[in-house]
């Protein structure tokens, strides 16, 4: 259905101005227009609303019952749009992102701590995804876009590069572990041992084995997870040991009964982009967001 917002419009303004001359002023139009507006309208609901003569015009029964509708219509309208160009003003609205846990963990916090002090009335809802989930979040716009590893992207994707960190990994272990006493274990103290790694569907899975094809280690893992914090309660119970992203742990952190050493292998590094679809529009929360993620380039320290 096609609402006539012109024809509304002018039939409240002749209702209100008393005279069509008058109504075309206060809507800076001419009294053809004016005249051909109101006539479009009549047509349409194939009622006379204004009946009119040379010398007089009046409302007629259900011009007269219409006319609050009419009124309350165009308010409606106007309050909506206000409220809209309001909210573009001032960056109100819900926030949707993904991104890899890491992200979420470790980068994410300070950032969204200042979002919040400028926008204290913005929901952000941030679903923590695998490195392909991300990308199929965005893609199927279930999130307004994605922090990810920067690498192959989908062609309907646009992308930005945020920045580049370095990345290490850390053995976690049950305390009572022969691994647990020791400060530093280099990569290939840790092939006799039951290992418990990311699956291949994890960003973190990819660093990893170019980490070790870096240092020139072959590792086996004997049990994969999708997220380090299930590698964390398997560890608890005495199933292996880990090796997870340092990020994954919060910096300092020895939660017992977990014994924690670094390994000895060496750095990754790892590019950050943000990403969201090509014919994509931000809302102006997440435009907000935005701005502050890459106009400030934040994300590592």
């Amino acid at each position: 259905m096609k609402i006539d917002t012109l024809g509304v419009q002018a039939f409240v303004a002749i209702a209100d101005r008393g005279s069509f001359q008058s109504a075309a002023e206060s809507l800076h139009v001419t009294q053809t227009a004016i005249t051909q507006r109101l006539r479009k309208l009549e047509t349409y609901l194939g009622v006379t609303l204004i009946e009119r003569t040379t010398r007089s015009m009046a409302l007629t029964e259900i011009g007269l019952g219409f006319l609050p509708q009419a009124r309350r219509l165009l308010g409606e309208l106007a309050d909506t749009l206000v409220e809209i160009r309001e909210t573009v003003v001032a960056r109100h609205g819900d926030v949707s992102m993904a991104c890899v846990p890491t992200v979420g963990v470790q980068y994410l916090p300070r950032i969204l701590q200042a979002y919040a002090t400028r926008y204290p009335h913005n929901r952000i809802r941030i679903p923590d995804h695998a490195l392909s989930a991300v990308e199929a979040a965005v893609l199927r716009r279930e999130v307004e876009f994605g922090i990810n590893i920067q690498g192959e992207h989908h062609p309907d994707l646009t992308s930005v590069p945020l920045t580049e960190d370095r990345y290490r990994y850390v053995l976690i272990c049950h305390e009572d572990h022969p691994l647990a006493k020791r400060k530093r274990i280099a990569w290939r103290q840790l092939q006799s041992y039951p290992l418990i790694f990311a699956g291949e569907v994890s960003g973190n899975r990819a660093l990893l084995d170019m980490a070790l094809e870096t240092s020139g280690v072959s590792l086996r893992s004997f049990y994969e997870v999708q997220r380090s914090s299930t590698a964390v309660g398997l560890v608890a119970q005495g199933v292996g040991v880990a090796v997870v992203p340092a990020l994954a742990l919060q910096e300092g952190a020895r939660i017992p009964p977990y014994g924690r050493s670094n390994s000895r292998g060496p750095w990754s590094r790892v590019r950050w982009c943000w990403s969201r679809g090509k014919t994509a529009q931000l809302s102006p929360a997440a435009q907000a967001l935005y701005d502050m993620i890459v106009g400030q380039r934040t994300l590592a320290k």
